[in-house]
């Protein structure tokens, strides 16, 4: 059975809080700011779909999205979101099932890649990089290790309880880094959060 958060949204967005304060918001607001007005977006997971309202606080209109998520009562709280005078279209379903236009000039991919093995991250990877316009922007944040001892428990005291509440395959974090490199993406912003274990890069295909 494929990984899906179902049993997670009620608290999803509490026990986020709970652990990590404001650090995983934040993160993804960080990349909301360069979203060029009038653009076409894909995001890919995400969640409870509040991310639809920080958007709405910087483009009120203009913006045409398209927003993918496995679970249904993600989906279903994403859809209870002010989304202004945006185009949104909702696709309930796996980022790697879904057919999508090779026409985006924005990608999303908040905390996605870690739920999945290093195998599932390349098929989705590629399949979300065939989606992107030429000089395109992809906004991703996710988690990493800095060598701090306090990560490496944390990260894989997460793997364990999404694991078995959400099924989730990853046993650990999949190097991101050399699926932007083969791709020729250049990283042009970035910033770190909770202590540098959440990192949120901008990356420009060239």
């Amino acid at each position: 059975m494929p990984a899906n958060f179902n049993n997670a949204a009620p608290f999803y967005d509490r026990l986020s809080r709970l652990i990590y304060g404001g650090a995983l918001l934040n993160a993804q607001v960080y990349l909301l700011q360069y979203i060029p007005p009038n653009s076409k977006i894909l995001i890919a997971g995400g969640g409870t779909g509040w991310i639809l309202e920080e958007i709405t606080k910087i483009h009120a209109s203009g913006l045409n999205i398209i927003y993918v998520e496995v679970s249904e009562n993600m989906m279903a709280l994403s859809k209870k979101r002010n989304t202004g005078a945006n185009q949104v279209a909702f696709i309930n379903d796996a980022m790697e099932d879904v057919s999508v236009p090779a026409d985006f000039d924005v990608v999303i991919t908040p905390f996605l890649f870690d739920n999945f093995t290093e195998q599932t991250t390349q098929q989705v990877f590629n399949h979300i990089h065939s989606s992107l316009k030429p000089a395109g922007l992809w906004l991703n944040c996710d988690f990493q290790l800095g060598g701090k001892w306090w990560q490496g428990v944390l990260l894989k005291s997460m793997f364990l309880f999404f694991r078995v509440v959400c099924n989730i395959e990853a046993t650990h974090l999949p190097d991101i880094d050399q699926h932007f490199a083969a791709h020729h993406y250049k990283s042009i912003a970035q910033q770190t959060f909770f202590g540098d274990f959440i990192v949120s890069k901008i990356y420009k295909l060239v």
